[in-house]
C-alpha cells in the first residue's frame, strides 16, 4: 500500500454497522445470516472468525455517539453513520430466498455483474445497503 505522509495503513481491523435497534440488528446478523457473536456485557457483539476482515462488529449507535460526543445519543443535527457490507455467500440464490422468507425486502434480486459478480441486495435495519453475493475475482485469493 502506498504510504501518504507519516501515515501507513497496515490493514482494516475491523468493520460493522452501527445499531439503532439491537433485536432488529441481532435478527439480520446472528439469525437471518447465522454469523456467531461474543457478547460483551454492554450489547457489543464481534467476531474474529469471520474471514475478510480482522474484526466484524454490532456497535451500538448510543456508544458510537459516547466515543465521538460525550453522551449516549446520537445529535440530531450529524447524519447518523451508515456503510454498505457484501457478505460472499456459497449459493446468493438459496441466501435471497432465506432472507425473503424472513421478511427482507430485495432491492436487486440475483444480477450478474459485468464482472462476473451475483448479487442480491437489501436495507439492513441500521440503514446499510448489504449483499449476499458469489465474487469469482476474490475467490482465488
Amino acid at each position: 500500500m502506498k504510504q501518504l505522509g507519516s501515515v501507513k495503513v497496515l490493514f482494516v481491523a475491523g468493520f460493522g454497522p452501527i445499531s439503532r435497534e439491537a433485536t432488529a440488528s441481532r435478527g439480520l446478523y446472528m439469525n437471518a445470516l447465522g454469523i456467531e457473536f461474543t457478547e460483551e456485557g454492554d450489547g457489543y457483539l464481534h467476531t474474529e472468525a469471520l474471514k475478510g476482515a480482522k474484526s466484524f462488529a454490532i456497535w451500538p449507535l448510543s456508544q458510537a455517539a459516547l466515543s465521538c460526543f460525550g453522551q449516549e445519543s446520537w445529535p440530531d443535527d450529524v447524519p447518523a453513520p451508515q456503510a454498505w457490507l457484501e457478505f460472499d455467500v456459497d449459493s446468493v440464490a438459496r441466501a435471497t430466498a432465506a432472507l425473503e422468507s424472513q421478511g427482507y425486502r430485495m432491492l436487486v434480486k440475483n444480477k450478474k455483474e459485468p464482472w462476473g459478480q451475483t448479487v442480491s441486495r437489501f436495507l439492513a435495519p441500521e440503514g446499510l445497503l448489504v449483499g449476499v453475493t458469489h465474487t469469482p475475482l476474490l475467490r482465488d485469493k
